[in-house]
């Protein structure tokens, strides 16, 4: 039978993941929020 705990201890993350990770976690991504300021404020402007 397989002994989690023993397989767990023997885990070590991979390097591509934890770079992967970093690359995602330092970019600059638009969210919802900003695409709606951006939406208002275009709309704002079209409107002066």
């Amino acid at each position: 039978m397989i002994n989690f705990e023993e397989e767990l201890k023997k885990f070590h993350p991979s390097l591509e993941v934890e770079d992967a990770a970093d690359a995602i976690y330092n970019q600059d991504l638009t969210d919802v929020a900003d695409i709606l300021v951006k939406m208002v404020k275009e709309t704002q402007v079209e409107e002066e």
